[in-house]
């Protein structure tokens, strides 16, 4: 039987992915730091210093397109009915998840969809990033194959749906008005900031669209090991080379291995990280991203895995474990490969039989 050609190039999943991509390049341009234009972990971790969780000085900022992203998923969710509260089956060990997620990404230093916008960017340091982001997905669906499951959700009533787009709305008034209390990067990529407006637009655009797609970036790799299905892949690959035209064009595309922007080039560290946030993701259900966007329509794992990753961000910082240029400290290696065991003994032990 012949497929059709929407079920393996989706229209709205190649439009959100170009869109993401696009506007990485642009925000990049409009001052976001190089080759960060976008990233959940990223914006998660200095929205975490803005609020004093960690005092990392470098990077404290409230970025506005991570709560501006919240708004628009619902916007989106609630136009099409799927605005609804959601129970969440293992909120300590979503929680866990998300955390150890969140430390995988700042021992690379990014997220999924800053991994794609290095490699955009000429940073091919990202390439092993990849593989063992791919590698942590394998692994991961090899548990699927095996009956792992964090347990079904229930419904529960309208009220959840509000927490995360309340406390998005509380963000962007802080980011507005700038009270004291609320700490701002001097220097460092937390002084690095597109316009408000800007991100803020960027951030609404990118919710909504990725309400509606579903776009996913461990969603795509792990379809295509699980069913063959390349649906949400060709996402990830739309973002990749639309961030790649628009960085040419912008003379933002410098490739190489050597002196990666916010970045370091210990392959080994950059694979594991990776890989850590591979099988963790696949484990929750969805990239960060993904999880973003179901704990703002208001699902209660997601929530908790959202609410781990702020945590890991403190964490990572308080306690030495993420990188910086300079290279991954001790910490932060033994962090991972701890998380990795934590992850194998959570998939193996909630096998459904």
């Amino acid at each position: 039987m012949t497929r059709d050609w929407k079920s393996v190039v989706p229209p709205l999943v190649v439009l959100t992915g170009a869109v993401l991509g696009v506007v990485g390049a642009v925000l990049v341009k409009l001052g976001n730091p190089p080759n960060m234009g976008l990233c959940i972990a990223c914006f998660q971790r200095d929205i975490v210093g803005a609020l004093g969780l960690h005092r990392a000085a470098a990077v404290q900022y409230i970025r506005p397109e991570l709560p501006a992203a919240v708004l628009g998923v619902v916007l989106a969710a609630a136009v099409s009915g799927e605005l609804r509260g959601r129970s969440a089956p293992s909120p300590a060990l979503s929680f866990v998840l998300g955390a150890l997620v969140m430390i995988g990404a700042l021992v690379f230093l990014g997220c999924p969809v800053r991994m794609t916008l290095r490699l955009a960017g000429g940073d091919l340091n990202a390439l092993l990033g990849f593989a063992g982001f791919g590698a942590g997905i394998w692994t991961g669906t090899e548990l699927l194959k095996r009956g792992f499951s964090l347990g079904r959700s229930a419904r529960a009533g309208l009220a959840p749906a509000f927490v995360l787009p309340s406390l998005a709305v509380g963000l962007l008034v802080l980011v507005v008005i700038k009270p004291s209390f609320i700490f701002f990067s001097a220097k460092g990529p937390g002084s690095m900031a597109a316009p408000v407006l800007a991100a803020g637009a960027a951030g609404v655009l990118l919710g909504l669209l990725a309400q509606r797609s579903r776009l996913c970036f461990v969603g795509g790799i792990r379809d295509m090991l699980l069913i063959r299905s390349p649906h949400l892949l060709v996402g990830l690959l739309a973002a990749l080379l639309a961030a790649c035209v628009v960085n040419l064009v912008l003379g933002q595309f410098r490739p190489g291995f050597a002196n990666p922007p916010i970045a370091h080039t210990d392959a080994v560290w950059n694979f594991l990280g990776m890989a850590l946030v591979g099988l963790g993701s696949v484990l929750l259900g969805g990239c960060p991203l993904r999880q973003l966007v179901l704990a703002s329509q208001g699902d209660g794992g997601a929530f908790a895995a959202v609410w781990g990753m702020f945590a890991g961000a403190a964490v990572a910082h308080n306690f030495n474990l993420a990188a910086s240029p300079a290279g991954v400290p001790a910490g932060g290696k033994i962090v991972v490969a701890a998380g990795l065991a934590v992850c194998l003994v959570i998939g193996w032990s909630l096998r459904e039989r």
